[in-house]
């Protein structure tokens, strides 16, 4: 051991001074390069790193991005020395593909249905100056505070475009070699050199052509994103407003239905003064009556509830929810959809959580091209316009002055990045599964709307014209009757509480078959509905 150790010794006193110092300036560009290397780090975590479609995002794991599980690495090395200085990083290790996290679905308001109800009308849509759906989903765009935070994450997409395409810094190195500790002398004899060697490093490989295709390629993802955001967000808004519509019918249908039992009352009463009706009679119908009362005072309070949840969604101060009148009908009178094969095609070609995964093919491909650029790191050109050699070893002789030229770079005698690119090649495999996974999902989804659809408008058709109408006819007649002295109250009552359960089933087959039109916009991701 002694004896290499002393061989080294003899060795490095034999290299010439120019020698060792360009040696010097390598270990010393190594050093630099940490420095550097560790900023280029922190920017590209924060803008071009695995976090792009992180946790962080306010609009989820991108399509085909690769999701850091563990503390993230950059996506894009900053390329300086990084197998001398921190070792060849690309895709990070430890990483999964995240789905699209979409936002939380509004739970429908049921409007509660008990007591006496009447046919809702059919002609009234409420106030000509009513908020309208169309109104509100031009307002939800604009306004809703989800909408417009999740919108801020394509600005920041293009300042990670911006970052992607910054160019290396240059390096400036000074340096100062032999410097004795004291001064030389006739019996230790040296020479001190000084230099500025100007540092620049070389993208080769393209390196930076490969981030900004992919910073690009993330943006068009993201853009997908926002407008599957804005589906889902006005998916929501379908629910809210079919809650009020919903709870306006039951108040009208109750409130129909009180004016009745209102008018029966009066008449029982007169026939009871008269002695042609005993007082328990009266006392059954005021409690018709007296329930009617209490459900329209529950529907009423329903009513306002929804319209404070239809005000949250677009972004209404709570204060103003009372006044908010919605103009519209549960009815359908639309013309019928195309047929289903239609509705899926058009949903395979524009659902915008499709059009995502499909971008995301192209941006998991795009980091197989970085991960592939990133095999190699940057050259460095080192440029010493003026070194300085000092004569220490005679005082009389002036100093000389040089200047060098010189290349550092990195032997490519192994691919310390070809496990990433692997990685990156099984990020494509698995974005394009998922991609398949979600059509047959959309296929599905579409098909369960129709078919909803379908099933509903046939029990709204089937009370309508068979169901409705007999319950109708069967409670004025016993009226009549009752009216003659041909029938009993309780005969009537009886034919009346029928009537009212038919109602009940016929505001709940109106509704179910709103939302399911509604529904299928959603599933298609256009307006088939209005």
């Amino acid at each position: 051991m002694i004896r290499w150790v002393l061989a080294a010794i003899l060795l490095a006193a034999a290299i010439p001074t120019s020698t060792r110092a360009q040696a010097f300036l390598a270990d010393d560009i190594v050093v630099i390069a940490k420095g550097q290397r560790a900023k280029e780090q922190a920017r590209t975590e924060t803008q071009l790193g695995p976090i792009l479609g992180g946790p962080g995002s306010a609009l989820g794991a991108r399509p085909g991005a690769v999701g850091a599980s563990h503390s993230p690495r950059p996506l894009a090395p900053a390329g300086v020395l990084s197998a001398a200085a921190v070792g060849a990083q690309g895709i990070s290790g430890s990483e999964r593909l995240g789905g699209i996290a979409p936002p939380a679905t509004l739970p429908i308001q049921n409007a509660p249905r008990y007591g006496p109800m009447e046919a809702p009308n059919q002609t009234d849509e409420g106030p000509a100056d009513g908020l309208t759906l169309d109104q509100a989903i031009d307002r939800l765009v604009h306004v809703s505070y989800n909408l417009r935070t999740k919108f801020q994450e394509i600005p920041q997409a293009e300042a990670d475009i911006l970052s992607a395409g910054l160019r290396a810094n240059p390096l400036l190195f000074f340096s100062g070699n032999n410097v004795p500790y004291g001064q030389y002398t006739p019996q230790s004899q040296g020479s001190t050199t000084y230099g500025i060697t100007w540092v620049q490093p070389l993208d080769l490989n393209n390196k930076r052509r490969a981030r900004l295709d992919v910073a690009g390629r993330a943006k068009l993802v993201l853009q997908a994103q926002y407008q599957d955001a804005v589906r889902l967000e006005i998916d929501n808004l379908y629910t809210a407003f079919v809650d009020v519509l919903n709870a306006r019918e039951t108040v009208r249908s109750i409130e129909a239905s009180l004016a009745v039992l209102d008018q029966t009352l009066r008449s029982i009463e007169e026939q009871q003064r008269k002695g042609e009706l005993p007082e328990t009679a009266v006392d059954d119908a005021a409690v018709q009556r007296d329930t009617a009362a209490m459900a329209r005072n529950q529907a009423v309070a329903v009513l306002r509830q929804t319209k404070r949840v239809l005000a949250t969604v677009l972004a209404i101060p709570v204060a103003q929810a009372d006044q908010i009148e919605v103009r519209g009908t549960i009815r359908d009178e639309a013309p019928p959809p195309p047929p289903v094969e239609e509705l899926t095609q058009a949903a395979l070609g524009i659902r915008p959580d499709l059009i995502a995964y499909r971008l995301g093919i192209g941006r998991a491909e795009a980091d197989v091209r970085l991960a592939k650029a990133n095999r190699f790191e940057d050259v460095f050109v080192l440029y010493t316009p003026y070194g300085y050699q000092a004569n220490n070893d005679n005082p009389r002789l002036t100093a000389s002055t040089s200047w060098s030229l010189g290349v550092l770079a990195s032997l490519p005698i192994v691919n310390r990045n070809q496990g990433n690119i692997a990685r990156a090649r099984g990020n494509v495999v698995q974005t394009k599964i998922q991609l398949t996974g979600l059509e047959q999902q959309v296929i599905a989804e579409v098909e369960r709307a129709a078919l909803e659809y379908e099933s509903t408008l046939g029990a709204v058709r089937q009370i309508e014209r068979t169901i409705l109408p007999r319950a109708q006819r069967s409670r004025d007649s016993r009226h009549r009757l009752f009216a003659e002295g041909q029938e009993n109250l309780i005969t009537y009552l009886n034919a009346q509480r029928t009537y009212q359960d038919v109602v009940r089933q016929y505001l709940d087959a109106l509704i179910l078959h709103r939302r399911s039109m509604l529904r299928l916009n959603s599933a298609v991701g256009q307006r088939i509905f209005p």
